[in-house]
């Protein structure tokens, strides 16, 4: 068994987990985006710094923070700047479908910039992934918003080209560039919103998701660092069908057929493609 393929694996699938509750978040307060961001921003660094100083490496992370931690952050504060006003311009589902298209995205990027061929096993699954997509949009995307949704492939794209980074240099440390992707925006987001109107239980509510923000990209992108970013993407699709179930517990959402059926799809691709990393 390869260990460090698997630790991958199980990093990058936690992640989505715990990245399928964006939505809930995002759509759970009344606040604009930009009031979202500035204090899940504010809360994500802090947490994240915390969580550096604990461990010892922050001093080490800092000095580290060269070329690719400086790329990784600006395609970060790019993605999250698309991330959270697609999710208040669009529905949960629509969002998440879009985000289904990562693998493609990573694996051409790959291919591009690191000459890196996905696993046959890889491709076969991400084809079935987009069957699993086309589903879904036949389904949901009639729906979303335009804007919204282009918001959402923006963000994709962004995700899916730092997992190539990570991909290229592994050795490029995963907390410090979150907190600075965090940092960039919130200039923009204290310019472009009231960021002090908020009531205090909707500040609480997005200093949560802060917190379950820096947990989710910490753990995918050390995850990012040990498989191939195809495989990256494809293990991410993961919250597609989880955030429908979190989006009808919780906000109601109720989901098609469509969107089970092409739900089921992607978690079946997504478990058969990690088949070798149970293999001795």
């Amino acid at each position: 068994m390869d260990r460090k393929y698997l630790v991958g694996v199980v990093l990058v699938a936690v992640s989505a987990v715990i990245w399928s509750s964006a939505g809930i978040f995002t759509r759970g307060v009344a606040a604009d985006a930009w009031a979202v961001i500035f204090w899940r921003g504010v809360a994500a660094a802090g947490f994240t710094l915390a969580y550096l100083m604990l461990r010892g490496v922050l001093a080490k992370e800092i000095r580290q923070f060269t070329g690719p931690s400086l790329l990784i952050s600006v395609l970060g504060a790019s993605g999250t700047a698309a991330f959270i006003p697609a999710f208040k311009l669009s529905s949960v589902a629509n969002v998440a479908v879009i985000w289904a298209a990562a693998p493609f995205l990573a694996a051409a990027l790959a291919w591009i910039f690191l000459r890196e061929r996905p696993a046959t096993r890889v491709v076969l699954a991400s084809a079935a992934t987009f069957g699993g997509v086309l589903i879904l949009a036949w389904g949901s995307l009639r729906s979303g918003s335009v804007i919204g949704d282009l918001l959402a492939l923006w963000m994709t794209l962004m995700m899916s080209s730092v997992f190539v980074v990570y991909r290229r240099w592994p050795e490029t440390p995963a907390g410090f560039p979150t907190v600075m992707a965090s940092l960039f925006l919130l200039p923009f987001a204290y310019a472009f919103t009231d960021v002090a109107s908020m009531p205090a239980n909707e500040i609480w509510i997005l200093v949560a998701f802060g917190a379950v923000f820096s947990m989710a990209s910490v753990l995918m992108f050390e995850g990012a660092r040990r498989i191939p970013s195809a495989e990256v993407a494809l293990i991410g699709t993961l919250e597609t069908p989880l955030a429908f179930v979190l989006a009808f517990l919780i906000l109601g959402e109720v989901p098609l057929n469509a969107t089970l059926i092409g739900g089921a799809i992607i978690f079946v691709s997504v478990v058969w493609a990690q088949g070798r990393a149970f293999k001795e």
